[in-house]
């Protein structure tokens, strides 16, 4: 069988030629089988109208293995003819014939150097792409993050308009007035805490003189 892959044939025929070889040469094996095994069950029956024949069985099954192989060996050499002839002259597609779906390369002719220099550039280009889609990602990461402070400094403001609120309630409206309102209410508060704490601290120190 021939060695030789034959690409562009198989793109063709959409089979591979020594494909094709292969399955007519089993075809043709498999009858010569077939017709040797028909003429032993002949002869077979022949020899029964010879009830006195010296032949057996054993000896003509003998004898068609000796014919098969002789047969396959002459065989075998006229196939490797045939398919040498047919691989050539009907099964090969010429190197000046161009299929039309390769038309294309025809029009647009490109050298081994411009081939490897328009690689170099679809992969310059494939970075580029992978850079600008890193560049994006992090632009949506930044962007969640400004919404995330942005919903912050809205719960601040909601956060001041309450406190003015709160402040015009009090009677302060001045920004200024208001934290130091909060200033001097929050004084107030430790100094109760701190009024808390030490009569807490009298009062279990009373009791622990009553015990």
């Amino acid at each position: 069988m021939s060695v030789n892959p034959m690409a562009y044939e198989a793109q063709f025929f959409g089979f591979t030629p020594q494909t094709c070889m292969l399955r007519v040469y089993i075809a043709f094996q498999d009858y010569l089988f077939e017709m040797m095994l028909v003429v032993e069950r002949v002869i077979l029956k022949k020899l029964e109208g010879f009830p006195d024949s010296k032949i057996s069985p054993f000896q003509i099954r003998k004898s068609t293995e000796k014919f098969l192989l002789f047969m396959k060996e002459r065989f075998d050499h006229l196939f490797s003819k045939m398919e040498q002839m047919l691989l050539q002259l009907v099964l090969n597609i010429p190197k000046n014939v161009l299929l039309p779906e390769d038309k294309v390369h025809e029009q647009y002719p490109y050298s081994k150097e411009q081939f490897q220099t328009l690689q170099g550039e679809i992969d310059q280009l494939q970075k580029q792409y992978k850079v600008e889609v890193s560049a994006g990602q992090a632009l949506l990461a930044e962007l969640e993050e400004q919404k995330m402070v942005q919903a912050e400094l809205e719960k601040t403001l909601q956060w001041f308009d309450g406190l003015e609120t709160i402040c015009r309630e009090h009677g302060t409206s001045n920004l200024k007035e208001s934290f130091a309102f909060l200033t001097q209410t929050s004084k107030k508060l430790q100094d109760i805490l701190k009024e808390v704490e030490k009569k807490n601290k009298r009062l279990q120190k009373s009791k622990l003189d009553v015990v």
